[in-house]
């Protein structure tokens, strides 16, 4: 299997304070890895690392291959890394067709600016309409296309940042907690919508939503402490004492 993202011995301190200590990942093509912990594991600076926010004390981040350590974020994006985002960050007046659209501009090196500038050359962008369009139908968006997104329900405006970030082509998407402030009644969808993302895009997934994560996972790294406490299956995970004792405790998943 190709290597598509990869850590090596990874770590990142604040003064004193080590947040990542160490973390080695390896998300083969296709992944679906999922990363959990307490809160204060790191996730989030792991992630932050990953993706070009921050810059690591020490260790080395690849991806196909290739040591982007030092690239900055939007570089990582055109060598194929996409994300979202733990809190909402979508354009609440833009339409889903218009903000997707924008989105493969962007990917084209060809935007020429959201809301006024871009609708005016809306006539001309066809191709990445129809493109936009069929992103969001394959995510069972379509029938809200013309919406504004504001007016969407929570869970599929979480599911419109899905879109956004695919609509980059993507080989590797990290989902930042894409539960987060879903009601417990929209969850279905996400759920239905995760197993129908490519197969060929590796998947690390930060999720504190454990019957997402034990339905969607393949591999698990369990954080602990900026530290890696252990990789395994789910089952090996949910199994684990160590694992129960520090995070998933009784029932949890």
């Amino acid at each position: 299997m190709t290597v598509l993202l990869e850590t090596r011995d990874l770590c990142k301190s604040f003064g004193a304070l080590q947040v990542t200590q160490s973390v080695n990942l390896s998300l083969d093509a296709g992944a679906r890895h999922a990363l959990i912990g307490p809160n204060g594991a790191g996730k989030t600076t792991l992630v932050n690392q990953l993706t070009g926010v921050l810059r690591p004390t020490s260790g080395s981040v690849l991806i196909d291959g290739e040591d982007v350590t030092r690239m900055p974020a939007e570089r990582r994006v055109s060598r194929g890394l996409s994300r979202t985002f733990q809190i909402n960050t979508l354009f609440p007046h833009l339409t889903p067709l218009e903000a997707v659209a924008a989105a493969i501009l962007e990917r084209e090196r060809e935007s020429i600016g959201f809301a006024g500038r871009w609708l005016r050359g809306v006539s001309h962008r066809r191709a990445q309409l129809d493109e936009a369009q069929a992103l969001l139908d394959s995510l069972g968006l379509g029938r809200d296309s013309g919406r504004l997104t504001h007016e969407l329900a929570y869970g599929r405006q979480r599911i419109l940042e899905i879109a956004l970030a695919l609509a980059a082509k993507p080989r590797v998407l990290l989902l930042d907690e894409p539960a987060a402030g879903i009601p417990e009644g929209e969850s279905d969808e996400l759920f239905a919508v995760l197993d129908t993302l490519p197969t060929e895009v590796a998947i690390l997934l930060i999720e504190h939503d454990m019957s997402l994560v034990f339905r969607f996972a393949t591999r698990i790294t369990v954080l602990v402490g900026g530290a890696e406490l252990v990789t395994d299956t789910p089952q090996a995970i949910a199994a684990n004492p160590r694992v129960r004792e520090v995070y998933l405790g009784k029932g949890k998943h």
